[in-house]
């Protein structure tokens, strides 16, 4: 790899623009990525690359400046900014959310009596994590959304009892730093987070975006061929969650050396006490190990726990937009990628690569289909799990597992259409099928948690509880029919 050298005990190096350049546009031409930005960045250090173009139809070309949407990851600013609140001491993260939103209300009362802040930060809160109703653009959108779970939040189990990622709890954390700070959590955000760091491509909202570089997100045409999507962002009610956060991937990594620095800025102030920032590094749950995300969340943090590590990070997904963080506390070095559509997973190349050679961080090789599948009963995996967002059907074929996926509600509509996906699944082990066939550079997997005959949930990174035959895919966890899904298969 070319590199440049950064002077410190043991010489640590960063790679070249030149070869970050080279890799990005090998990879982002594997995984039929329009444009793609990189930065990498070590101590007070950045190399930055870019590669291809923000628009297929205009051709305007993608630069280190460009700025894209970052889509989850903004779930590691809005925990920032709740851990800024813990630090000033008008929030304790271990008392239940109504200490500070009096009406917090989900659909199970004695639920929404005790669910925390801390749950919501490391997604154990248990309620339905997937509700993307648009509240339309004004500054009253995430209080509208959040007002709507004692309608729409079912539970899916009793808080704290296990890790399901929830896009709707890191939304009710957007209005507890709305009701503490009295702002909008995008006055918030830009107040407490971009200004300190000096963050000069943050947008929020689409007038601000224009006033930049932008990316347009891409999807799939019929030929595979990337084509633009039709709605740049989703809506603003689940801005805390990432729906709207745009920024550059050398403005990313500056947001990591800060945490990196444990919450120290170079001019001596704070973005966050150091205990706050390694607390957000701690362990707080397990997470079924399916490589979709680590096996450890911590508040805010999804925690990697490989060779050379630790390694913190967090991944987006946008409207056709994709992102990738990963930081190595130890080392300094923190790697940020940004595309504007195609296959995200050929870019974990290039963290595997960088971590090598800059940070003596080993990435684990992605999983494959056993070459001799153990001997299971299938019958444990087979039902159907289902969401307010999403219906998994599992069933036998002549030829082995098949596993049926169908987006619903507004899920549905955010991703553009009603679409149904047919693949076929082998067993990893006695609780975790794999797919035959890869999705890019990787084969996805989904665990199964229980111990009875049947699986109680189909995990893959979300719980998706089992549900009775001829039951309404959501009436389970939404106490109401509220999307009707033909119990004989997603078609």
């Amino acid at each position: 790899m070319g590199r440049s050298e950064v002077p410190g005990p043991a010489a640590r190096t960063l790679p070249t623009p030149e070869y970050l350049a080279t890799r990005l546009g090998e990879l982002a031409k594997r995984g039929n990525i329009p444009g793609a930005s990189v930065a990498v960045r070590m101590g007070d250090e950045t190399v930055t690359a870019a590669t291809g173009v923000l628009d297929v139809e205009i051709g305007y070309p993608a630069t280190p400046e460009s700025i894209f949407q970052i889509g989850s990851i903004t779930k590691v600013w809005t925990a920032t900014l709740i851990m800024q609140l813990v630090d000033e001491g008008v929030l304790d993260l271990d008392a239940p959310v109504r200490t500070y939103l009096p009406d917090f209300r989900i659909v199970d009362e004695a639920a929404a009596q005790v669910v925390t802040t801390r749950q919501l930060l490391c997604h154990t809160a248990g309620f339905e994590g997937d509700l993307f109703d648009d509240h339309g653009p004004g500054d009253d959108a995430v209080a509208e959304l959040v007002a709507g779970l004692a309608r729409d939040a079912g539970q899916l189990f009793p808080p704290g009892e296990m890790f399901s990622y929830c896009n709707t709890g890191f939304v009710v954390l957007g209005r507890l730093v709305e009701v503490l700070t009295g702002q909008t959590w995008e006055e918030t955000l830009r107040e407490r987070i971009a200004v300190p760091l000096g963050l000069s491509r943050v947008a929020t909202n689409p007038n601000e975006a224009i006033l930049h570089r932008v990316a347009i997100g891409h999807g799939a045409g019929p030929d595979g061929t990337p084509v633009r999507v039709q709605k740049w962002e989703g809506p603003r009610s689940n801005a805390p969650a990432g729906s709207t956060l745009t920024t550059t991937a050398s403005d990313l990594v500056a947001f990591a050396a800060a945490h990196v620095a444990r919450g120290l800025l170079p001019d001596g102030t704070r973005l966050l006490s150091e205990q706050s920032a390694l607390a957000m590094r701690e362990p707080q749950v397990q997470v079924p190990d399916i490589e979709a995300v680590g096996t450890v969340w911590g508040l805010g943090w999804n925690l990697f726990d490989w060779v050379g590590g630790p390694v913190i990070g967090h991944d987006g997904g946008a409207i056709g937009q994709s992102a990738i963080l990963r930081v190595a506390p130890e080392s300094g070095v923190s790697i940020a990628i940004l595309t504007n559509g195609g296959d995200l997973t050929v870019m974990y190349d290039l963290v595997r690569d960088v971590f090598a050679t800059s940070a003596d961080v080993v990435v684990p090789e992605p999983a494959t289909p056993p070459v001799e599948p153990p001997a299971v009963d299938s019958r444990f995996f087979v039902g159907r799990y289902a969401s307010q967002a999403m219906v998994f059907d599992v069933a036998e074929s002549e030829e082995g597992l098949v596993l049926t996926t169908r987006n619903i509600g507004a899920a549905a509509e955010m991703s553009g259409g009603d679409h149904v996906r047919t693949t076929a699944l082998v067993v990893r082990d006695a609780r975790t099928l794999i797919e035959v066939e890869p999705r890019g550079a990787r084969h996805a997997q989904y665990a199964f948690l229980g111990d009875g005959e049947r699986a109680r949930f189909l995990h893959m990174s979300r719980a998706l509880p089992r549900i009775a035959a001829g039951e309404s895919a959501v009436a389970s966890v939404a106490g109401h029919d509220a999307v009707e899904c033909p119990a004989g298969g997603a078609r």
